[in-house]
């Protein structure tokens, strides 16, 4: 395999030689025939299309929707790394909890000065609508995928924390299916921890974080999508069916008695807990924007008072802003006493002229992101850029610097994917799942690892080419 050395490979320490989270699955691949394998790949490939799991490309007209390629060679986590892994997050979503109560009650990190005023000041994502507001059991963030990158043995890195509507775990789902389907002996042998009780989990999850003063025996959870058209509609439906929810759109919602109530065929039944995977705008067209069509009118003034549960709560973008990342460390620090398990990127805040003077000067070796950006657009890969793209991104940054944060280009590690000539190294993320209630974190053995499918590619996003593969964590 040609190997540069200073990428970190999973599954490889050498030539011909595993990693011990990889011993017992490369013994098995290499008594494994190539053209077999590359069978149940082609037949893996015909179960997703099956099923119907495709994600739409926005801005592309003749690819209306694709299938999201998926690779059979897993990602192998071993019990002890995934332990690291789950403390660290654990810590990090606890101080996430904790940053959002305050941040929208007595502000006390801005008044210890840990965080500059005006970075929660003039930010889209604060919503002062929510000043005040006791979400239900307290908690803010009930689903957060948490993106992970490695650089080495014992180095993981947070990427960013997805505290809005985090996507991607029906991929999680389905990959393991799959492989459970192809590769049943793989999993009874290797000890592999199941991710399938992730609907319970979130039901139950969900469930305990329902009003207090509910009516309902049993709470009644709702998936609110915004629709068919929508990129994520897929697992919106998927996630509804898998807990036995109702999926609902904003038409079949409406205020009655002080609690939000759903079109059923015995009339409208008032709802609990919805797990909306609408955006904050969209909510309450009476609260935010008033076009919007798929939103629920009232319903904030519902949630403030007390009568249904928002999951995740409106206004926890602020959480997962990436002007507030380069902060994490101090927001850690300052809400749990300790310092972060798991360290950020080395980031560049080109708001401070000191930074910015920095990343002018060695912009080729950079990744320069836009603040509010997402999805890997209206970023600079310095490495891979031209001149010119250079010379045009700089103009951009000069122009509005507080717009823009820098990191270093790290080397990823790679997890080898199948090809035609046998193993190959891609580069890989990884975002695993963590359901908050307000007696328990529970977080998914696995989550969603990326692939890059291009050769030498670092961007892992299926808007632009990526894959999936099924993450394994391995039992003690």
């Amino acid at each position: 395999m040609g190997h540069t050395d200073t990428q970190f490979d999973e599954m490889l320490a050498g030539l011909d030689q595993a990693r011990p989270p990889y011993e017992g699955y490369y013994d098995w691949f290499c008594g494994e025939d190539l053209k077999g394998l590359r069978r149940k790949s082609a037949e893996a490939e015909a179960f997703f299309r099956r099923i119907g799991i495709t994600f739409n490309v926005y801005g592309q007209e003749e690819a209306d929707e694709r299938l999201i390629p998926f690779d059979i060679v897993p990602r192998i986590i071993s019990a002890r790394e995934w332990a690291k892994l789950e403390r660290g997050i654990e810590q990090r979503v606890r101080a996430i909890n904790a940053f959002l109560h305050d941040i929208y009650h007595r502000q006390e990190i801005l008044r210890a000065g840990r965080i500059p005023q005006h970075i929660i000041a003039g930010n889209d994502a604060f919503l002062p609508q929510m000043i005040g507001v006791n979400p239900p059991g307290g908690v803010y963030t009930h689903i957060v995928g948490v993106d992970l990158v490695r650089t080495g043995e014992d180095e993981f890195f947070v990427l960013e924390d997805n505290a809005r509507t985090p996507s991607g775990v029906s991929y999680m789902l389905e990959n393991r299916e799959t492989m459970v389907q192809m590769f049943p002996e793989l999993f009874t042998q290797l000890n592999v921890r199941p991710v399938s009780s992730y609907p319970q989990l979130l039901r139950r999850s969900l469930s305990d974080c329902a009003p207090q003063n509910s009516p309902n025996g049993k709470p009644v959870v709702a998936v609110l999508t915004p629709g068919i058209h929508n990129s994520a509609y897929f697992e919106h439906a998927f996630l509804a069916d898998r807990m036995g929810a109702e999926l609902v759109e904003a038409h079949d919602l409406r205020i009655e008695d002080g609690r939000v109530a759903m079109r059923t065929t015995q009339g409208y039944q008032p709802i609990d807990v919805i797990y909306r995977r609408v955006d904050d705008d969209y909510l309450d067209p009476l609260t935010f924007n008033p076009e919007s069509l798929l939103g629920v009118p009232g319903i904030m003034d519902v949630y403030r008072a007390g009568n249904v549960t928002l999951a995740n709560a409106p206004g926890t973008g602020i959480a997962d802003d990436k002007a507030l990342y380069s902060y994490m460390p101090d927001i850690i620090e300052f809400y749990t006493g300790e310092k972060a398990i798991l360290p950020n990127v080395p980031t560049w805040r080109c708001s401070e002229p000191d930074a910015l003077a920095y990343v002018l000067e060695h912009l080729p070796e950079l990744v320069v992101k836009e603040v509010h950006g997402s999805g890997g657009y209206g970023m600079l890969v310095g490495p891979v850029a031209s001149k010119k793209e250079i010379a045009a991104f700089e103009k951009k940054l000069r122009a509005k610097p507080s717009n823009y944060i820098a990191q270093p280009t790290l080397s990823l590690s790679t997890v080898p994917i199948l090809t035609k000539a046998g193993l190959a190294p891609r580069h890989v993320d990884l975002r695993p799942f963590v359901l908050v209630s307000p007696n328990r974190i529970d977080m998914t053995p696995g989550g969603l690892t990326r692939v890059a499918l291009k050769k030498g590619s670092l961007v892992v996003n299926s808007s632009q080419g990526g894959g999936t593969k099924d993450t394994w964590v391995l039992g003690d």
